[in-house]
């Protein structure tokens, strides 16, 4: 596994200067107010520092899915709220309450990300880990719901509130942005290496990859994820078909065939 872990970096390493050089996503830019008023939240917040802290050894470092995916996700999913929130005239103070809340439900969305039924056993998980904190028995059971909700392609549970139910949408979308080029940059390559993956059996997976990108494209819940999340997908799809044509030429390579794609 010596050689296939030398070609990943240099595939990831690839990735990095494709995405370096492409433009910003575009939510970062229009909504510069809403990323600016969650960062300062996720940085000042007491709660949200104390779960920070506590999450440091439990995330699991080792598939794509720790701390920095975890903070990226908390980080989009309070501008998601912050944008939506502020359109559905919730006011500033209770606004910026839930914003706290989307982080909290950001850091723990993927506390189980190597178990079956990941989203409903993790909510669980997430719903004791927040008892005994400065919660109300109802924002513990919002962040439930939301993170039962997070996963693709499975049913959804019905929220009772509209801020239990923006609350999971957000946090969807703010997931489901890291399906774009965070895929190739960082989290693919963590979870190929934990799984042993071989070159081959990765290149016969590859368009079953890309096609589960295409069909997130049109999942985003929000008006804004709607709006700014097809960049984020595409970006990461057109990162991925670059890959893909690098990995299939050094499979062909090694195994001195023509595997390479047309």
């Amino acid at each position: 596994m010596r050689e296939a872990a030398a070609l990943y970096a240099r595939l990831q390493a690839r990735a990095r200067e494709i995405a370096r050089g492409m433009p910003p996503p575009a939510f970062y830019r229009d909504e510069a107010e809403a990323v600016g008023r969650s960062l300062a939240v996720f940085e000042s917040a007491p709660l949200v520092r104390s779960l920070r802290h506590d999450l440091g050894g439990i995330l699991d470092e080792g598939y794509g899915h720790g701390m920095r995916h975890a903070t990226r996700v908390a980080l989009d999913a309070g501008a998601l709220v912050w944008v939506e929130g502020a359109k559905a005239g919730i006011e500033e103070a209770a606004l910026l309450r839930r914003v706290e809340i989307a982080h909290l439900a950001g850091l723990l969305h993927d506390i189980l990300r190597r178990e079956e039924r990941h989203a409903e056993r993790g909510a669980d998980l997430a719903a004791g880990l927040l008892s005994g904190r400065s919660l109300r028995v109802e924002e513990i059971e919002d962040i439930r719901i939301a993170i039962r909700n997070h996963e693709a392609f499975r049913p959804v549970v019905g929220v009772d509130t509209r801020e239990g139910a923006l609350l999971s949408d957000c946090l969807y979308d703010a997931d489901k942005f890291r399906w774009g080029p965070d895929n190739f940059t960082d989290t693919l390559w963590e979870m190929v290496s934990s799984a042993g993956l071989t070159p081959e059996t990765l290149l016969a997976r590859w368009p079953l990859g890309i096609d589960s990108l295409a069909r997130i494209r049109d999942t985003f819940r929000t008006p804004t994820g709607r709006r700014y999340g097809p960049q984020f997908i595409d970006d990461g799809i057109a990162i991925g078909n670059e890959l893909h044509r690098l990995l299939a030429a050094e499979v062909a390579r090694q195994l001195g065939g023509s595997a390479a794609p047309r």
